[in-house]
């Protein structure tokens, strides 16, 4: 019983120290982990480019009835300047400002993740199926564009931006490949 006593006590006032020091601590300090709101994928995104690791836009994405949509708020990087039109589209989007275009559309809720809809790439003027899904606690959305089943495709992660940084965010000339 002695023994017992000896380890169960000091457990005992251990533990009520750390639970006197959590109600010490301010509301704010208490959580680390972001607002449920930030597990969705509305807001605006910085694109990253998956081959070269740049940021190549700004996106905005919104829930229309229901769906994801988004549109290119701003280029940031392109060979074709800060306004570049999507030469490559067909249809309505041809010879289109690419800042602007509506890029994403029909995203649906998929449990954890939002698929259904498209996605534009205004480089090619392809569109392709579309998967994605919010990670590292609402920092980041994976984003998979595909055609046919979702093996085939490429997958890029953006970073979420805020409404300040986004407003800051300036054009960077590129002389490389990418558009």
């Amino acid at each position: 019983m002695t023994q017992l006593r000896s380890v169960v006590l000091p457990l005992l006032a251990c533990t009520l120290l750390v639970f006197a020091g959590a109600l010490a601590q301010p509301a704010h300090a208490q959580s680390s982990t972001p607002a449920v709101a930030d597990q969705s994928p509305v807001g605006i995104w910085k694109q990253i480019d998956d081959k070269t690791g740049q940021a190549k836009s700004l996106i905005q994405i919104r829930e229309v009835d229901g769906e994801l949509v988004g549109n290119v708020m701003k280029v940031l990087r392109s060979k074709k300047g800060p306004n570049p039109l999507c030469d490559q589209c067909s249809g309505d989007l041809k010879n289109k400002p690419v800042n602007g275009m509506e890029i994403l559309k029909g995203m649906k809720p998929d449990g954890r993740s939002w698929s259904g809809g498209t996605i534009l790439d205004p480089k090619s003027g392809d569109t392709y199926r579309c998967t994605m899904k919010v990670i590292d606690g609402g920092t980041k959305l994976k984003v998979r564009g595909y055609i046919g089943f979702a093996l085939f495709g490429r997958t890029q992660v953006w970073l979420r931006e805020t409404p300040e940084a986004a407003a800051a965010a300036h054009f960077v000339a590129s002389d490389s490949g990418t558009d």
